[in-house]
């Protein structure tokens, strides 16, 4: 998917809600536990309810992987369900040597057909050059993370600024608006400016928002752009809305006051 694609589809929906498929077997509906495959059960239930609203989804991959041969048997059928029409995230975090990260690009990309995948940088370029060898295809490179211990390394500061936006600074000559995302947590609104300085033209995805307490209004406040250029994630705030024979419309609803909420600013586009 191209961003003009991106793009046309997130004024077409007025949304920019990315729903997070981190479908863990422990809190899904206990009534699904009963299918023959729950995890798949729960991931088509899940999109069917909210694809109305949402123009991408996440997989994210340890979800699966740890399932064995079995977990990527519902991952490739997870995203196979998805519509064509929808950006699709493999929240993998790879990055290696070149012919390495050449292995993982053929899985994600080839293989499976990811429109995206998730890149952590410390390796340098060599190890994220790989993804870009396929058209239309995305990296989202890791930049500004909501976890904790985030700060450990990406905030370590020396003459030229913090780590996290060297980082960016260096990796925005690699890619481009049209094939380079940054992941930039929402708890941490106020840094978005400094971010927009660095990439003001690039799509950041941004997790973070509901459970982990970002919020909407604080990361459009310093990260719109005149694209939007924002991929809001929420997972767990929307999947385990529920947990009795109607999550799925319960996810539903808590979609449709996020895409509410998204439509005011993708109407300031028009």
């Amino acid at each position: 998917m191209n961003r003009q694609e991106l793009v046309s589809n997130i004024k077409k929906k007025k949304s920019f809600l990315c729903v997070g498929l981190d479908t863990d077997i422990q809190k899904i509906p206990k009534h699904l536990l009963s299918n023959e495959n729950p995890i798949l059960a729960f991931n088509k239930a899940i999109i069917d309810a909210t694809k109305e609203y949402a123009v991408s989804y996440k997989l994210n991959i340890a979800f699966y992987e740890c399932l064995g041969a079995k977990g990527w048997e519902i991952l490739e059928e997870t995203l196979n369900y998805i519509p064509e029409d929808i950006f699709t995230i493999s929240d993998a975090k790879r990055g290696d040597i070149g012919n390495t990260s050449k292995m993982y690009a053929k899985a994600f990309f080839e293989n499976m057909n990811f429109n995206s995948v998730t890149v952590a940088p410390y390796m340098g370029q060599d190890s994220v050059s790989p993804f870009w060898t396929y058209d239309n295809k995305w990296v989202i490179l890791l930049a500004l993370t909501s976890n904790k211990g985030g700060d450990d390394f990406q905030q370590i500061e020396d003459a030229n600024g913090p780590l996290y936006k060297q980082v960016m600074e260096k990796s925005a000559t690699w890619g481009s608006k049209n094939n380079l995302m940054y992941v930039v947590g929402a708890t941490r609104p106020e840094m978005f400016k400094e971010i927009r300085a660095i990439a003001p033209d690039h799509f950041l995805l941004v997790p973070g928002v509901g459970a982990q307490g970002g919020t909407l209004e604080d990361v459009c406040q310093y990260g719109l752009n005149e694209d939007i250029g924002l991929l809001i994630n929420s997972s767990r705030g929307i999947i385990y809305a529920g947990n009795g024979p109607d999550f799925a419309q319960k996810a539903a609803l808590e979609a449709k006051k996020l895409q509410e909420q998204m439509e005011t600013y993708v109407n300031k586009l028009s």
